[in-house]
């Protein structure tokens, strides 16, 4: 059994080796600490050059900042693997990139969710299905695009609210983008009444949205009687806009408010619940007398 001067004098030895040893190793130390310095300061420089040559020749702002922020973690990796170096942890470096795989497995399926979002993100980025700036409905929202981050999609939805969609729902569900092709075709349904010519309305309401100065002049306007209804013979008008320079809503209140006034100017009636027929017959017999 070991006295106790004799277990100290070995816990002694013990912190005298292991002094040594850091004393020893003090500049391999101060050698690799400035190793991390410089990579990260080298990182950061290489992701600036990097995004401001890429943004002179892309105008994907999404895909620069990836790329930016993938080549910047890499330098920081390599520098931490040279700063392990110069200490001489070479086995920690073959550990640290063998459990490298098990490691990114395991954060894989504990959060499945996030890193979804993240490729998915990533794809949006290289295949480019919108862009800051377009029109979109997606997930039930519609509105225009004003951040694509790797792991959301950000619209403005025209009503003062910023709505924050995961990337992997824009991504996997459908979407519409009325901003790619520069146009949109909308849409607004009236009608009129029975007593009335159809083939007169359907030309006064063709010739009434042709001549307001949104309407795109090389796309036709149409007008299609749809239906039957208990008060009216109803009817779609269809014409054609440039998406975004045009707002959607105020064109459709435009349309209907030039459509309303010609129908009134030439004695067409836009029928209304309960009895405008027999008002209008009335009216007529009116006139007559």
């Amino acid at each position: 059994m070991m006295t106790m001067p004799e277990m100290l004098g070995l816990i002694y030895k013990r912190l005298h080796a292991w002094a040594e040893t850091v004393v020893r190793n003090i500049p391999n130390l101060i050698v690799a600490v400035l190793t991390v310095l410089l990579f990260s300061l080298l990182a950061r420089l290489v992701r600036r050059v990097l995004t401001q040559a890429m943004g002179r020749v892309s105008d994907n702002p999404a895909l620069v900042n990836l790329t930016g922020t993938v080549v910047m973690l890499i330098v920081n990796a390599v520098g931490l693997f040279f700063a392990l170096g110069v200490l001489g942890l070479d086995k920690t470096v073959t550990s640290l990139l063998a459990g490298a795989g098990i490691i990114a497995l395991a954060v894989g399926f504990a959060f499945q969710d996030l890193t979804t979002n993240f490729v998915s993100g990533a794809m949006i980025a290289f295949a480019r299905p919108i862009q800051v700036g377009d029109v979109v409905e997606t997930n039930g929202f519609t509105g225009r695009v004003v951040n694509i981050k790797l792991r959301s999609i950000v619209l403005d939805n025209f009503q003062g609210q910023f709505i924050e969609i995961p990337t992997k729902d824009v991504f996997q569900k459908p979407m519409t983008n009325f901003s790619r092709m520069g146009t949109r075709r909308l849409e607004v349904v009236c009608g009129v009444s029975y007593a009335d010519d159809l083939d007169k309305a359907q030309q006064l309401a063709v010739q009434t949205v042709q001549a307001l100065p949104f309407v795109r002049p090389d796309r036709p306007v149409e007008v299609h009687y749809r239906n039957f209804t208990l008060d009216m013979v109803q009817f779609v008008v269809w014409f054609w806009i440039d998406q975004p320079q045009i707002n959607p809503a105020l064109a459709t209140s435009e349309v209907i408010k030039a459509i309303k006034k010609t129908f009134d100017q030439n004695d067409l009636l836009i029928p209304f619940v309960p009895h405008t027929f027999d008002l209008k017959n009335r009216a007529r017999e009116e006139r007559k007398r």
